[in-house]
């Protein structure tokens, strides 16, 4: 595949995929998914390769989630919610390689949940996580709550999903949504360390604890696609496409009032 939202490039059995897409602070869309896809697959399960690390290009983003230029109702591209969203989450938790987040800026949306996904997240002190699904009319009804839960507790979920607010480097620290903090001058140097690190451990024995580890949590997988069917229904109602149209009309969106003269239509 011939890459173009995406940069593939491989060192000393690393793997570095890094989200090429600034000008939308790295949000994705149909073909960033297939071309995430396409490289983690390669990465993964290529004898070579010990470790992965996800990065966004430049210094305000790591991902801000689906593109909502790309959202009409669906997405562009194929699958559920037209993204192979679970597709991507599913080729991430199978290839027996370590993925490391590395994170620049906001982490938001679905790029919050990328993160989550990796078997590791290392952050710089301009780092911002956060959920923005009801802002728009949509959630992660998959690995980006269920899955959550189980990396910040329930209680801490249900605020990120229900408030979208967002949290510093050090407040992800605390919650256990990341591993480790460093200055931005420092990012580079210390995601190469943990690299260097796993290279030095049995790929094998690395391979059997991440399928472990994912076997724990893999009916989230179902909880998945049921959630996206749910929300392939969701964003053809008039709720939904509010929220999307007052993202481009860059006004406060009226999810209440939509709501309620749904359900009023709906009685009649």
């Amino acid at each position: 595949m011939n890459y173009e939202d995406i940069l593939y490039e491989t060192k000393d059995g690393i793997a570095t995929v890094t989200l090429n897409r600034p000008k939308v602070y790295n949000a994705f869309r149909g073909q960033t998914c297939e071309e995430l896809i396409d490289a983690f697959s390669k990465a993964g399960w290529n004898s070579d390769i010990g470790v992965i690390v996800l990065t966004g290009a430049g210094t305000k983003a790591f991902c801000t989630g689906g593109d909502q230029n790309s959202h009409k109702g669906q997405y562009d591209g194929r699958g559920t919610i037209g993204l192979p969203i679970e597709e991507l989450h599913t080729t991430m938790r199978s290839i027996p390689v370590p993925i490391i987040a590395k994170v620049r800026g906001y982490s938001i949306g679905g790029g919050n949940v990328l993160a989550t996904l990796c078997d590791f997240t290392i952050a710089d002190e301009t780092a911002v996580f956060g959920q923005v699904g009801p802002k728009v009319g949509s959630v992660d009804a998959g690995f980006g709550t269920a899955y959550l839960a189980r990396i910040v507790g329930e209680k801490k979920a249900r605020e990120m999903w229900y408030l979208c607010r967002r949290y510093n480097a050090s407040q992800a620290l605390e919650m256990g949504l990341v591993n480790k903090v460093v200055a931005a001058s420092e990012l580079d140097a210390e995601t190469d360390k943990w690299c260097r690190e796993i290279l030095q451990h049995s790929p094998t024995a690395i391979a059997i604890a991440k399928a472990s580890f994912n076997a724990d949590t893999e009916s989230i997988r179902g909880i998945s696609a049921l959630g996206m069917q749910s929300l392939s229904l969701f964003y053809k109602t008039a709720e939904s496409k509010e929220g999307i149209a007052a993202f481009h009309e860059k006004r406060p969106p009226n999810f209440r009032q939509v709501h309620k003269k749904s359900e009023e239509e709906t009685s009649v």
